[in-house]
């Protein structure tokens, strides 16, 4: 009997992972280290994972990979990568040749946002928005259970917008790396909110204060909460979602979900505000289930 398989990888700037689904299950995990600015040794490495898993089931199947940037929709090269070593390579060509099969990219923002619409915390809703509040600050939009995708290929791009609604409380301007300043991700990211909490702390560990009542730790993130309400009221004020799902490592926090919703309805231009704010269902690995669901 043909086995009907979906391979989704997953190409982080630490780690590559595969997982296997099967009937939407997952049947196969692994993970490797990403070699640090070798180009040639990450496509072998994904190559690599590919071949072992199919050896392992016993059968071949699609490929779709969430990468940390963009493929350009004018010259088909990677844009907008964080992975110094994709940008202007042809990744999906590459791939292709390598492993003897078409292959679909996507931002590893928008794998976490379809994985999480097709069977996670926004399942069965229209509209979702997928928040990653990370090392960077990313999103996703699917409606109907489709990615949305524009001329651009960065639909979802919220955290390179400027924050809204400044005021001198949110502290002085910094430039993002993308060469702006004020973006929302030099706020919402994990380094940004620690660079711009004033205490000697990284984004878990002023978490982690905030939590045992440290005073200056929980003014942090009530800052953080307010800040996080008017990013993403601007989101529910342009698209109106359903759900907006949070991923990404700041996504643990469970205040956020306490305190950003009664925050919205300052900002968003409705009497009252029926978007559920949710933390992703699959965690960590919404990502690389994402990937897979590319080919549904």
């Amino acid at each position: 009997m043909n086995r009907s398989l979906r391979f989704g990888i997953d190409l982080g700037g630490t780690k590559i992972e595969i997982v296997a689904l099967e009937n939407n299950q997952p049947v196969h995990r692994r993970r490797l280290p990403t070699p640090q600015g070798d180009y040639a040794a990450t496509l072998a490495a994904i190559a690599a994972l590919v071949a072992q898993a199919e050896h392992e089931l016993g059968a071949s199947g699609s490929v779709g990979v969430g990468i940390p940037g963009i493929r350009s929709p004018d010259h088909g090269r990677i844009k907008n990568a964080n992975s110094i070593c994709l940008i202007d390579q042809d990744l999906r060509g590459d791939l292709e040749r390598l492993l003897q099969r078409p292959v679909r990219l996507a931002n590893d923002a928008d794998c976490f946002a379809l994985s999480e619409a097709s069977d996670g915390a926004g399942a069965g809703a229209a509209t979702v928005f997928g928040a990653i509040l990370g090392t960077g600050v990313g999103g996703g939009v699917v409606i109907n259970g489709r990615l949305l995708s524009g001329p651009n290929a960065i639909a979802g791009e919220w955290g390179h917008n400027p924050l809204p609604w400044r005021s001198p409380a949110d502290g002085p301007a910094r430039r993002c790396y993308c060469g702006l300043e004020d973006c929302i991700e030099t706020f919402l990211s994990g380094p940004g909110w620690a660079a711009r909490s004033g205490m000697a702390l990284d984004a878990g560990a002023l978490a982690l204060a905030a939590a045992r009542a440290d005073s200056a730790a929980q003014q942090a993130l009530e800052r953080y909460c307010d800040q996080l309400a008017r990013g993403l009221s601007s989101v529910i004020n342009l698209i109106d979602p359903h759900v907006i799902v949070l991923g990404g490592g700041l996504s643990n926090i469970g205040a956020l979900y306490e305190q950003v919703p009664r925050l919205l309805p300052r900002y968003v231009f409705s009497d009252r505000v029926n978007t559920r704010l949710l933390p992703a269902q699959h965690g960590d690995s919404s990502g690389v289930r994402g990937a897979a669901w590319l080919w549904d």
